[in-house]
C-alpha cells in the first residue's frame, strides 16, 4: 500500500514545472542559506570544491561546483574509456539484439533509450554501464575518451526520480525522462553519453554548447541537481575490467575498461 502511494506521488510530482519552480529557487540568493544544512546532510567533500562553500551565491551554483586542480587524476591507458562522472554503477553488460536487460528489473529497448535514432544499431551489440549520481556525488560530465562530437540530440520528457525507488517501481524511467545524447568519434570507434535528467533537475546543460571535440577528461556537461548517464560502445569493440560489477563505485577519470586495437582483443595491464 505504500509503495502505491509513494508511486502515485511520484507521478504527481513528475512534472516540468514542478522542476522548474525548484529550479528557480536553486538559482535565487536565497537558496544559499541551504548550503551548508545540503552539504553536511549529503556528506559533501568540502575540501574537493574549487571554491569555499562560502563564496556559492547559489544552491545551483554550489551542486555544480567544479573541483580544485588534480582532484580527478584521468588514467592514462591511450586505448582506456575512463568513467565520465563520480557515481554507483548501478547496471552494465553486454548488449542482447538492442536490448539492455535487468536494470533494476527492467529490460529497455535500445531504441526507445536513443529516441529511435539510426544510430541505436551501431550499439545492438555492444556494452553500456549506467552509473547513478546521488546528491552526494560532483555532478559535472566529462568526456569519457578524446574524440569529436558526432551528434547531440536533446529530448523533452518526465522527471521521474532515478534513485533505487525510482528505477524498481516506475516504468522505464530511462526511457521516458529528459535526456540529452552527445555521440562521440573516437579513433577506436564510437560512444554514446546519454544523460537522463530526473526529478528536480531544472536542466541539463553543456559547459560549452559550441564544443565539437573533448581531450578525455574534459568537462563536457553538468546536471542541475542528481540523476544518471548511461555510457554506450560500439558493438564489438571493448573489454571492461573484469573487477568492475553492479554496485562498483568509480570517480571520474578511473578507467572502464578498453578499447580493442588492431590485432588484440583481449585484456591486458590495465593500471
Amino acid at each position: 500500500m505504500i509503495a502505491k502511494w509513494m508511486k502515485w506521488m511520484t507521478e504527481l510530482t513528475s512534472r516540468k514545472w514542478i522542476s522548474r519552480l525548484m529550479g528557480r529557487f536553486s538559482h535565487s540568493e536565497a537558496s544559499r542559506l541551504l548550503i551548508p544544512a545540503f552539504a553536511k546532510s549529503y556528506g559533501i567533500p568540502l575540501d574537493e570544491a574549487e571554491k569555499d562553500i562560502k563564496e556559492y551565491r547559489t544552491l545551483n551554483e554550489f551542486f555544480t561546483r567544479r573541483l580544485k586542480p588534480d582532484m580527478r587524476p584521468i588514467h592514462s591507458l591511450p586505448e582506456g574509456l575512463i568513467s565520465p562522472v563520480d557515481a554507483l554503477i548501478t547496471a552494465m553488460g553486454e548488449i542482447q539484439t538492442g536490448t539492455i536487460l535487468n536494470v533494476k528489473g527492467q529490460d529497455y529497448s535500445l531504441e526507445e533509450l536513443l529516441n529511435y535514432s539510426p544510430r541505436a544499431q551501431s550499439y545492438n551489440h555492444g556494452f553500456f554501464f549506467v552509473l547513478y549520481l546521488s546528491p552526494t556525488d560532483y555532478h559535472r560530465i566529462h568526456a569519457p575518451i578524446t574524440g569529436s562530437k558526432l551528434e547531440s540530440e536533446h529530448i523533452k520528457g518526465k522527471v521521474y526520480p532515478v534513485n533505487d525507488f525510482g528505477m524498481r517501481n516506475m516504468r522505464k524511467v530511462l526511457s521516458r525522462n529528459e535526456r540529452l545524447i552527445t555521440y562521440i568519434s573516437h579513433d577506436l570507434g564510437e560512444v554514446a553519453v546519454v544523460k537522463v535528467g530526473a526529478m528536480n533537475v531544472s536542466s541539463i546543460k553543456y559547459t560549452d554548447p559550441e564544443a565539437k571535440h573533448w581531450n578525455r577528461g574534459d568537462d563536457m556537461a553538468y546536471f542541475e541537481f542528481g540523476s544518471t548517464v548511461v555510457l554506450l560502445v560500439e558493438n564489438d569493440t571493448f573489454e571492461p575490467l573484469p573487477e568492475l560489477a553492479p554496485g562498483s563505485k568509480v570517480k571520474m577519470g578511473e578507467p572502464l575498461g578498453r578499447f580493442h586495437t588492431a590485432g588484440k582483443r583481449s585484456m591486458t595491464a590495465h593500471s
